[in-house]
């Protein structure tokens, strides 16, 4: 696995090696350990204008996913699956809201977005692939144990 972590924010402080422990775990359970991805970690302002700028959203967001295994040129490199994007601000946020701590959610946000990379979907899809991907995001969530905490 190649993973490159990129930070652009100060809002907390990131453990690099956590980082890439995790995300190894996580591809791990997926059977994509041999994968190549990029995690960024950014500001509200830096992920919305990259929602803007890609996706026409002028709003700042918890996580993007941008997959480079879709599209005409999806094939031509496998071993990548693409780029993630965190807010940390946001996760800052969210992790208040769901009662967990930062490093959880962050946890979490990695899971969904490498899901979105391996081609999960909760938006402008049915309910089905919607239900799908909420269930595996729990399921790896559970399965890697963080901190005994369990999603519902």
């Amino acid at each position: 696995m190649r993973l490159q972590i990129e930070n652009k924010q100060t809002q907390i402080k990131l453990e690099r090696r956590k980082i890439r422990g995790t995300v190894l775990r996580i591809l791990k359970i997926l059977n994509c350990a041999d994968k190549e991805i990029s995690i960024s970690f950014v500001d509200d302002e830096g992920i919305k204008q990259l929602n803007k700028q890609y996706l026409g959203k002028d709003k700042s967001t918890n996580v993007l996913s941008f997959s480079l295994q879709e599209g005409e040129y999806g094939n031509i490199n496998p071993q990548i699956l693409g780029d993630i994007v965190i807010s940390t601000q946001t996760a800052l946020r969210d992790a208040v809201k769901g009662k967990l701590t930062v490093e959880q959610e962050i946890d979490f946000l990695m899971i969904h977005g490498i899901l979105h990379l391996l081609g999960y979907n909760h938006e402008n899809t049915t309910k089905e692939e919607t239900k799908k991907m909420r269930q595996k995001e729990k399921e790896l969530f559970n399965e890697m144990n963080f901190r005994n905490k369990v999603l519902i």
